[in-house]
């Protein structure tokens, strides 16, 4: 591995690797390939829960490390197997559930579950719960049965109102119980173990790999337009990690990464903590980046 290039690569998934047909671009597998062949580490670090991965994984051209369902856990995606899980269990989740319905009354729920067998449901929701996505893959139990069991991550859902509002109605109470963020503004909101973040999931693989970490640039430049870079990188320093993300939950991420790069289709509030924005996912902005060392 040369010395000039990052050590680590991380990626969001959804609006970042991924462009809106949810396909992996040509330049974006061929820069992975690049660097995995270089020697430097590429990891996903997602919100999806492992197993929504194969479709992604199926599309790349190496079998990576990933920090999934907002890094409650750790994963092979070449074996399978979870190296590290962080599950809430009944008690915080009744305490969220009361804050919920008396906060976001009429609000549904579901949970996301590390099924014991085949024969598992991993995603429960209650009869009220509308998704976000078009996805089949649940079943539907009572409320109370949402919350029986220990799980990865819960998730609230409220159409038409707007993600962040949603967090802002449960600000100073919910968050004394867990890590409260959002992958998508359509009034879903999603609650995890405190601490377990992608950030935290990164620093996890990073250690395990010998990978030293550095504190990241010291801020973003305001208005910073896609191509601008952070002083650090424009002085030619190579940053020993880097990370790619377009929602809040990987504003964590990318203020731990050397060097934090939001997409330009991603939201204000996380390139207002990127070190750079990049093009947007439907132009390989993932891509666009790496190739400044894998030219």
């Amino acid at each position: 591995m040369s010395a000039d290039r990052p050590r680590l690569v991380a990626t969001d998934v959804d609006g970042t690797l991924l462009d809106w047909d949810d396909r992996v671009p040509a330049a974006n597998s061929a820069v992975i390939s690049d660097l995995v062949a270089d020697g430097s580490t590429f990891v996903l670090a997602t919100g999806r829960p492992p197993r929504w991965l194969d479709q992604v994984v199926d599309q790349l051209p190496v079998a990576p490390l990933a920090v999934c369902a907002n890094g409650a856990v750790i994963m092979d995606t070449d074996s399978g197997a979870l190296l590290q899980v962080s599950m809430l269990g009944p008690d915080v989740l009744a305490a969220l559930d009361e804050i919920l319905q008396r906060r976001l009354p009429g609000c549904g729920i579901a949970a996301e579950r590390m099924g014991e067998d085949a024969a598992d449901a991993q995603f429960v929701a209650s009869p009220d719960y509308e998704h976000a996505w078009i996805h089949p893959e649940h079943l539907e139990v009572g409320h109370a049965e949402v919350l029986d069991r220990p799980v990865l991550k819960l998730l609230a859902r409220a159409p038409g109102m707007r993600s962040a509002d949603m967090v802002a109605a449960l600000r100073g109470e919910a968050d004394q119980y867990a890590d409260v963020t959002f992958s998508t503004t359509d009034g879903l909101i999603e609650f995890a173990v405190h601490g377990a973040t992608k950030a935290s999931g990164l620093a996890e693989v990073a250690a395990g790999l010998g990978i030293p970490h550095e504190v990241g640039a010291p801020g973003p430049i305001p208005g910073r337009a896609p191509g601008q870079v952070s002083d650090t990188v424009a002085s030619g320093a190579v940053p020993t990690t880097i990370a790619f993300g377009d929602m809040p939950n990987d504003v964590e991420m990318l203020r731990w990464a050397r060097h934090g790069v939001a997409m330009d289709n991603a939201i204000p509030e996380v390139k207002a903590v990127a070190d750079e924005v990049t093009l947007t996912n439907e132009q390989a902005g993932f891509a666009h980046v790496l190739r400044r060392w894998w030219n």
